[in-house]
């Protein structure tokens, strides 16, 4: 056997094999045989549900060897990129639930598909933080408050989809608490921004033309978010709108960009 690697404890092996062998994202059945069958790892049949034929295999060589190698040639095995050439995003989901897990003992499974060493977590938030890989890089962004308050669970989650869609609400939250206004989309941004009468919420003080620009041009990027994403996200399903992980950060950066313009925003008595 290779070096010994630490052990992972029962829940650790326990809920890798549920995220291996989830019922609705996880490996079929042919292919959790087909998996243990090249590990050489125990296989009591396929009569009992997937995931405790993994965790019956892990639990079999856990106790007879007592170390971490076993569980982490399952992951790797099960990561292998190529088996995700055509549903990355399957690739994404399970690794973000298995660093969930990992972190406890120590370990993360790396963009290449392969487990490596970290410093372990103690807590259950610690874990989902290092797990959200998206929730990491919006921090690193700066991304307003508003925005990951929204939207944090979806984040945990990798559920970039409803993730966007839920922050967008908090734009139309915030206008309405601003503003005093009920409305939603263009209607909500005429009412609060429009130049008729003098806006309720100005972005600058409108002193000469180039803030009044500035002031349409900041209506005019709302609406665009609100018809270009809030309003197609609320009428498809998922499956019908693919949101990579590339567009659902460009979009929370941008909802963060309106968030900060709101933060500064003069509101007029009408």
């Amino acid at each position: 056997m290779a070096q010994s690697l630490p052990p992972l404890n029962q829940p650790q092996l326990e809920q890798i094999a549920r995220i291996v062998g989830d019922t609705d994202d996880g490996l079929t059945g042919p292919e959790i045989t087909v998996l243990l069958a090249n590990l050489a790892f125990p296989d009591d049949g396929a009569n009992q549900t997937k995931w405790k034929r993994l965790y019956n295999s892990l639990v079999v060589l856990h106790n007879k060897h007592g170390v971490g190698n076993h569980a982490i040639q399952l992951v790797n095995a099960v990561m292998s990129p190529a088996r995700y050439i055509s549903t990355p995003d399957k690739f994404q989901r399970r690794q973000s639930a298995l660093n969930a897990v990992l972190a406890f003992a120590g370990y993360y499974v790396r963009d290449d598909g392969k487990v490596g060493r970290t410093t372990p977590v103690s807590t259950l938030n610690e874990a989902l933080a290092r797990a959200n890989k998206m929730g990491e890089q919006l921090r690193k962004r700066n991304v307003h408050d508003r925005v990951l308050d929204f939207c944090k669970a979806e984040l945990v989650q990798s559920n970039y989809f409803h993730a966007v869609f839920e922050a967008m609400k908090s734009i139309k939250t915030r206008i309405n608490e601003l503003s005093g206004e009920d409305g939603d989309g263009a209607q909500l941004v005429d009412a609060a921004f429009g130049m008729a009468g003098g806006p309720i919420i100005a972005i600058n003080k409108l002193q000469n033309q180039t803030d009044e620009g500035e002031q349409k041009g900041f209506a005019h990027l709302l609406k665009g978010l609100f018809g270009m994403i809030r309003n197609p996200l609320a009428h498809r399903a998922k499956i019908e709108w693919q949101m990579p992980e590339e567009d659902a950060l460009d979009i929370l950066t941008t909802i963060s960009f309106v968030h900060r313009k709101l933060d500064q925003a003069i509101i007029r008595t009408i």
